[in-house]
């Protein structure tokens, strides 16, 4: 699951959100305690480029390669959190870009937990559409 994905230490707000990169976001875990230490996990691929003012967050763009069927870019926010996006989508080198995702992008791990318990636990919301 984890692969090559974007990994940081979050902080559960409540139920359906959680802290991370200096911000609070939606998600679709619930059951947590609140103020409780997470990872949380978002995979390159779930993130969207966008410009800067639609964007959940900005990020400046380090590296770009063509992987053949798309650009990996390495990216940095001002709070110098790596951020590996992989997009149809190409951006310069030294540009401003904004970064966009949905709650179901935001993958909360507790940090005690094993892959097992954690897949048991994404299980459970089913098909179930993200609803608030």
């Amino acid at each position: 699951f984890i692969g090559e994905s974007n990994i940081f230490s979050g902080v559960i707000v409540e139920d359906y959100k959680v802290q991370f990169a200096g911000k609070t976001f939606e998600c679709v875990d619930a059951g947590m305690r609140p103020n409780e230490k997470v990872d949380v996990v978002i995979r390159p691929e779930d993130l969207e480029i966008v410009p800067v003012e639609q964007g959940k967050l900005v990020v400046k763009v380090e590296t770009q390669l063509f992987r053949g069927v798309h650009y990996e870019l390495s990216t940095y926010d001002k709070a110098g959190n790596e951020w590996l996006v992989h997009s149809l989508k190409r951006a310069d080198v030294g540009e401003e870009i904004g970064l966009a995702f949905g709650p179901e992008a935001i993958h909360v791990m507790r940090l005690d937990e094993t892959e097992e318990e954690f897949d048991k636990r994404l299980d459970a919301y089913g098909d179930k559409p993200y609803e608030r």
